[in-house]
């Protein structure tokens, strides 16, 4: 007599749901993602032992570089437009929208003010040669006029001193002196994390 076999179940597993779910994960990842941009002043900041991070938004930092050079930079497309409105009401200077529209997607910036149409002109590879610095010398302080107007778009900002670690201190010292002339005694410098020793 002929032995009846059992018919063999294959179980099959539908991976499509998974596939969608993990697409989307990635989608989402890739759209949420805020990338950083890259910075146009060269700064190696010195180390230290504090954990207090800078917030996200309603910040102004001013870059220094080794050789001097100060720049200036604001968070948020938002207040670098209305920064922008600001700068051509104070210095009677027109810009067109395509020149505002490129300015609220500079992160920083080191020019003169008279300089910034060419360099909102320009394009991205001729932008570094341009950038020498702002000028914060005693006869014309237009670091000081930036702050002042930035302040006035948004009075909530925190301020930050990015200085490199090999700058002279008295680079430093008169940047303090300007916004202490301004007001401001309450900013914060940008370190790198240093573990502690034990």
């Amino acid at each position: 007599m002929a032995r009846i076999r059992a018919q063999r179940r294959v179980i099959s597993l539908d991976m499509t749901a998974m596939c969608d779910m993990a697409f989307l994960l990635l989608t989402f990842f890739m759209l949420a993602t805020k990338f950083k941009a890259p910075e146009v002043a060269d700064v190696a900041v010195p180390a230290s032992f504090s954990k207090n991070k800078l917030p996200e938004s309603d910040l102004i930092v001013l870059s220094v570089e080794k050789s001097g050079a100060v720049f200036f930079g604001m968070e948020g497309e938002a207040d670098r437009g209305k920064l922008l409105d600001q700068i051509a009401s104070r210095y009677k200077i027109s810009y067109t929208g395509a020149e505002k529209k490129e300015f609220t997607r500079i992160p920083e910036f080191g020019t003169a003010i008279s300089d910034l149409k060419p360099l909102l002109r320009a394009t991205k590879s001729d932008r570094g040669r341009m950038q020498k610095g702002i000028p914060v010398d005693s006869t014309n302080n237009e670091l000081k006029e930036l702050v002042k107007l930035a302040k006035w778009t948004n009075p909530k900002a925190e301020i930050a001193i990015k200085a490199d670690l090999d700058l002279d201190y008295p680079v430093v010292e008169t940047i303090i002196l300007t916004l202490q002339e301004l007001d401001i005694n309450k900013f914060k410098f940008v370190t790198s994390l240093q573990a502690k020793p034990e």
